[in-house]
């Protein structure tokens, strides 16, 4: 007696043979269309928060005065909402509320690369350079303000003519009378002289420094720490010599120089350049102390 296999049963079974491909296809095209879903809203995650950092703004509120214009002769403070974007320094949120929102709002810049010392001001309660300070390292509102312990010219430009004065005080130029015996040969500086005087020549003449010294704020004939920190930086340099040397000391060790310095640090603390400006100062003060000792 033979056996014969019931006809729905093969039927399944050939039903299931065909629908077994048909079910793996649809897998794969499921996680396709899964994983192309994912992507758009990955990208629609990404245009929001796009689209909310080009909605945020950063408050800037920022000193004025005019003392040309009628109306603008009191200092006063103007509030500017600027949209904020990533790397947004204080320099080009002032920058955008010049443009957009006052045309007459004055301040100075010109590198933009922290190396001019144009754009020196007083941010949030401290000496900044513009250029360098990043918005999203500051709390809000953002306050500029000029340089303290200076005339304010128009808004946040003040007056560097003091400044410069004593900068030039301290003959801020290379002088020597002692030359190389070769008429074309190099005037050398060892690798260690080089190395000690090398941070004090990155001074930038910004004005940061004398603007945060209390010393320079009431004493208004104290050279300040820029203009000793440049005396420091050609009085420590060996092609000189020694009777330039001599000299140099001369000015700094005057009444209103180095020994009016009351080792403070707030210059050291302000520099956008790191100079270490009251360790260069206390130098000094040693060397005119040995300049002045007399063995007998």
């Amino acid at each position: 007696m033979s056996t014969q296999i019931p006809k729905q049963t093969e039927e399944s079974t050939e039903a299931d043979a065909e629908t077994e491909p048909a079910s793996k296809g649809d897998e794969r095209r499921a996680e396709k269309r899964r994983r192309a879903a994912e992507r758009r809203e990955q990208r629609q995650e990404e245009e929001a928060e796009k689209a909310a950092a080009d909605e945020s703004t950063v408050e800037l509120k920022v000193f004025r005065y005019d003392p040309q214009v009628e109306g603008k002769q009191e200092p006063r403070f103007d509030t500017f909402h600027v949209p904020f974007t990533k790397g947004m320094t204080v320099l080009d949120a002032l920058m955008y509320a010049r443009d957009t929102y006052d045309s007459s709002l004055t301040f100075r810049h010109s590198c933009r690369q922290a190396v001019c010392g144009s754009d020196a001001m007083f941010v949030n309660g401290g000496q900044k350079l513009a250029c360098k300070t990043q918005i999203s390292d500051l709390d809000e509102p953002v306050r500029v303000e000029p340089l303290p312990h200076a005339e304010v010219t128009k808004d946040l430009v003040v007056d560097m003519e003091h400044f410069y004065d004593q900068m030039e005080a301290v003959e801020p130029y290379f002088q020597t009378n002692e030359y190389p015996d070769g008429e074309l040969e190099e005037q050398r500086q060892d690798r260690e002289n080089r190395e000690k005087i090398k941070m004090s020549t990155r001074c930038i003449w910004c004005g940061a420094c004398m603007s945060s010294c209390n010393i320079a704020a009431g004493d208004n004939e104290y050279l300040g720490p820029a203009a000793i920190n440049k005396a420091y930086r050609f009085a420590m340099d060996e092609r000189e010599g020694e009777e330039i040397k001599q000299k140099r000391l001369e000015i700094i060790e005057q009444e209103h120089g180095v020994w009016r310095c009351q080792t403070q640090f707030s210059c050291t603390e302000v520099c956008p350049k790191d100079i270490p400006l009251t360790e260069h100062i206390q130098e000094l003060k040693r060397e005119a102390v040995k300049n002045n000792l007399k063995f007998w």
